[in-house]
């Protein structure tokens, strides 16, 4: 049987239709597989990107503490540098007291003007540390004031460091060595002054009671402590 022309004509007619169909479109399977690959292209994308900024955050936190830890000991440091002699504090010049770091040092004040001496304190207040510092001091009967008495409404107050668990420090006393008790300095002390009474060549200064400070803080932010010596009066 042979086929006729006019019936092999609408036959490619339809296969061409066919063909124009499927090339203009995607199946459903196909949408359904492109869909899936680009939410799984989505997702690698959001979590790179998430960890990216948490990986940002955590620098940027990071170095903020690290600038708030300079800051607090470069302070500290400037304060140990500057500290007065046990002579001219009429005791330690630098103390543990009260959970306090104390230090009595020399006031700057400007060429020709008389000495004044200032009692500063670092405390630890609601996870804060704190510097206290007194206002300038000119005479001795304040000075003894200022070391036996609180921080009072004309102490200056400076917020340092926040979210510190803990601070410690300890003194180093020549012949003892680190230590965190004050009997220690008070005895170095005595034995100072009880040396100057000795007949020396020369006008030699009485030595310090503490030559070195060691402070060691802690902040929920840290795994392990950080720690700062100083040498004091240099």
């Amino acid at each position: 049987m042979r086929i006729r022309p006019h019936g092999r004509r609408a036959r490619q007619a339809a296969l061409t239709r066919v063909a124009l169909t499927r090339a203009a479109g995607f199946t459903l399977i196909e949408l359904l597989v492109a869909i899936a690959i680009l939410a799984v292209v989505a997702l690698l994308s959001w979590r790179g990107l998430d960890q990216i900024i948490r990986g940002r955050n955590v620098i940027t936190q990071s170095m903020a503490e690290e600038r708030v830890f300079a800051q607090m000991f470069d302070q500290m440091r400037i304060d140990t540098r500057q500290a007065a002699s046990d002579d001219e504090a009429g005791a330690p010049a630098i103390a543990i007291d009260g959970g306090a770091l104390q230090i009595v040092r020399a006031f700057p004040v400007p060429p020709g003007a008389p000495p004044r001496l200032q009692v500063v304190r670092y405390r630890v207040a609601d996870g804060q540390v704190v510097r206290y510092a007194s206002p300038p001091l000119a005479h001795i009967g304040d000075l003894r004031r200022a070391l036996r008495g609180g921080e009072t409404g004309a102490w200056s107050a400076l917020p340092m460091m926040q979210g510190v668990a803990s601070i410690n420090a300890r003194l180093f006393v020549p012949k003892v060595g680190w230590t965190s008790d004050m009997g220690d300095v008070r005895s170095q002390l005595n034995a100072n002054n009880n040396s100057v009474k000795v007949p020396q060549l020369g006008n030699a200064p009485v030595p310090r009671a503490v030559t070195g400070l060691e402070v060691s803080v802690g902040a929920h932010a840290l795994a392990r402590p950080v720690t700062r010596v100083f040498l004091v009066g240099q």
